[in-house]
């Protein structure tokens, strides 16, 4: 298949662009430096060749604190972005089954993370913006669906975590961030200090199976909204125990800042129509993949290190 991935270039877009080149098809990958999505016409440069899927997958947003910082951009931006690809699809690939990546953020807390309210109640204040342009996603995926016979897909997923993270001065998400801060405690001797009291809980899926769960679900569902998760939630606390434990650092020296941002108390997806749609679907143990994540993150210093720390040892995880 002839297939185009927007977002081509990030933590997603690079494990879901090496896995369906792998499996031989032909992928045009971009990034913002390809196609400045916010344009109307970035992709009529694309229009001569016909699609059989299009993976969506950019957006405008980072981990952390971000969104409370920008949330008249992430309005902007965002509904720019999903706006022309969205009409770039209609017009000019309307062959191509379009699938698109959600976010639990779009969820309202309070009530059951099931695909069913996607659309239903409020995100949390601190993320209502980028949640509500991801739910403005669906619904012109249903619509266009509707006027125009189109098949598409919503994918939402779970933290995703794994080997290739972008450390690219921007903010991490928090299990990266646990890990950077972990390791920097254990090698340079920083004080280690989280977020909130650790009570938090949040799910994780490694990279590499949402990206077989995506490229499945694209083969054989249509016009769907399907969350991907583990279907189990940790606290904080337990993620760092855990890389403590990896990279050799007491777990009882960590600090915990209960004055700064935390977000969602709980966060763990209804994963139930997955498993109808992928009964064979089988998650990477948390212990396994955390080892993994740790040791690769271990051994790119770009990582953790910051240029005047370039005199530090390196990382042997346990």
């Amino acid at each position: 298949m002839r297939i185009l991935v927007t977002g081509g270039t990030g933590f997603l877009g690079t494990a879901l662009v090496k896995r369906l080149a792998a499996d031989g098809h032909t992928v045009t990958a971009l990034g913002s430096r390809d196609a400045d999505l916010t344009r109307a016409t970035a992709l009529d440069r694309y229009s001569g060749e016909r699609f059989d899927q299009i993976y969506h997958l950019a957006a405008w947003t980072q981990a952390g604190d971000f969104c409370l910082r920008h949330p008249g951009e992430q309005w902007i931006f965002n509904q720019q972005i999903n706006t022309s690809v969205l009409d770039w699809w209609s017009r000019r690939q309307p062959q191509a089954r379009l699938i698109a990546i959600g976010t639990s953020c779009a969820y309202d807390p309070k009530l059951p993370l099931v695909e069913e309210n996607f659309l239903a109640g409020l995100p949390i204040d601190s993320l209502f913006t980028y949640g509500m342009t991801k739910r403005m996603l669906y619904v012109g995926l249903r619509a266009l669906a509707q006027q125009f016979g189109l098949k598409y897909l919503l994918l939402v997923p779970s933290t995703l975590y794994g080997l290739g993270y972008h450390t690219d001065g921007r903010q991490l998400h928090f299990i990266f961030d646990l890990v950077r801060k972990i390791i920097r405690g254990r090698m340079l001797g920083e004080p280690v200090v989280l977020w909130g009291d650790g009570h938090q809980s949040r799910e994780l899926v490694l990279v590499d199976d949402f990206v077989q769960a995506a490229i499945e679900l694209a083969a054989r569902t249509e016009n769907e909204i399907v969350n991907i998760g583990a279907g189990e939630e940790f606290t904080i606390r337990h993620f760092a125990r855990l890389i403590c434990e990896e990279v050799g650092y007491d777990f009882d020296a960590i600090q915990f800042d209960t004055s700064r941002y935390v977000g969602a108390r709980s966060k763990c997806l209804d994963i139930g129509r997955l498993k109808k749609l992928l009964p064979e679907f089988r998650h990477t143990p948390l212990e396994v993949g955390l080892r993994e994540t740790v040791a690769w993150f271990g051994r790119e210093r770009t990582a953790w290190l910051a240029p005047d720390d370039l005199a530090a040892p390196q990382l042997v995880a346990s």
